[in-house]
């Protein structure tokens, strides 16, 4: 996988058994949703309570500037297939409730942390896509348009499934590039790359210290 390692650290931090994953499955790859998502019905096995989960994307808010934190508020679900699809698990109902897949308390504490440090960060709705190409300008207008703020190719499985197993979550992007209609721009993978690996220790201060404070 570039840009991604796969592996599993396990630690503390805080205080707080603690388990990371240097990367992750994505669904572009070709694995399925099952495979995409099993990492998440590992962690709730292990007792797992809280999942943080953070993504490259490519920003439509013409608000926002490559390398914003984006804390996530709710996502749009565009993958073409579903990570529930299939006999329900027993780790959540048939049809999970979905209105706060995304902990209002945990950003509400993100807003807080950030002021304090002087970090800045926006909010936004996260759009999920299957990849792995990037989007036309046609696509993040019509993304835009629907309600999206940024726009990438993981995330969203991952936490369908973690609320399917009532594990809380906060996410947030990193913006790496714009999209933003009217001003179409070229964007590689390198440089998607640099801009996340720029703002990343400033994403990992906010975490880690909703993980002490929480």
């Amino acid at each position: 996988m570039e840009g991604h390692s796969g592996k599993l650290i396990f630690g503390k931090l805080g205080g707080k058994d603690i388990m990371a994953m240097q990367g992750r499955f994505h669904y572009y790859e070709g694995y399925d949703m099952k495979e995409v998502t099993f990492p998440e019905r590992i962690m709730y096995e292990l007792g797992i309570e809280t999942l943080f989960v953070s993504n490259a994307s490519g920003g439509m808010n013409p608000d926002f500037k490559i390398g914003d934190l984006m804390i996530i508020d709710d996502h749009i679900n565009f993958f073409p297939e579903h990570p529930l699809h299939g006999k329900n698990f027993p780790t959540g109902p048939r049809f999970p409730d979905m209105h706060e897949a995304y902990d209002g308390q945990l950003r509400t504490l993100a807003d807080k942390i950030a002021k304090e440090k002087g970090i800045r960060v926006v909010h936004g709705v996260y759009v999920g896509v299957q990849g792995p190409t990037f989007e036309t300008p046609a696509e993040y207008r019509m993304y835009h348009r629907v309600g999206g703020d940024a726009v990438g190719m993981s995330t969203v499985p991952e936490v369908i499934v973690a609320r399917h197993c009532g594990i809380k979550v906060f996410g947030m992007s990193i913006i790496t590039d714009l999209g933003i209609e009217g001003q179409p721009v070229e964007v590689s993978h390198e440089e998607v790359q640099a801009a996340a690996n720029k703002a990343q220790p400033l994403m990992t201060e906010i975490m880690s210290e909703i993980i002490k404070r929480s």
